[in-house]
């Protein structure tokens, strides 16, 4: 083994490269935070996720149109003579549709005096009765407006009383 010579220079000190690590690390992360934001939100700039509150300003408010006056009816009850009495609102958020109801008031009437007076005080002792009455009456009163080529975007029937006797 050979001794180095007590003369010769000693190898030049390294250069920290500790800096330029560091700067690396940061680029990396900062493109695969980006990455990460533009696949999960990016893309959908603008475009509302399904899950998201609809704004507040784009919805109408409810409008309710009560159906005047009061329905009453003889059920369909065979053992008895039974009554039933309904105060009936229907509900939309469209002007036009708010109009074709009042235009077409007495069709829609009609239709719900004949719907109603198919039911049975039995039947109507139930909620689910109840509701379902509420389902087919929105079905009536959607049917005169289609049939009158008239506005129905009616979102709802509403009975706000309903009296059997």
């Amino acid at each position: 083994m050979s001794k180095p010579a007590a003369n010769a220079a000693p190898p030049p000190p390294r250069s920290s490269n500790l800096a330029l690590w560091i700067l690396i690390a940061l680029l990396v992360l900062g493109m695969a935070g980006a990455g990460a934001w533009w696949f999960l939100e990016g893309r959908n700039v603008g475009v509302p996720h399904a899950d998201a509150e609809p704004v507040a300003a784009s919805v109408s408010p409810a409008r309710y149109y009560a159906l005047e006056p009061a329905f009453v009816v003889n059920l369909a009850d065979t053992t008895s003579v039974r009554y039933l009495q309904a105060d009936v609102q229907v509900m939309t958020r469209d002007e036009a549709t708010g109009a074709a109801l009042e235009l077409h008031s007495p069709a829609i009437r009609n239709r719900l005096l004949l719907l109603f007076g198919q039911q049975t005080a039995a039947q109507l002792a139930q909620r689910s009765a109840k509701e379902r009455l509420q389902e087919q009456a929105l079905a009536e009163v959607r049917g005169v407006l289609k049939a009158e080529r008239a506005a129905n975007k009616v979102e709802a029937v509403f009975f706000t009383s309903l009296v059997t006797q």
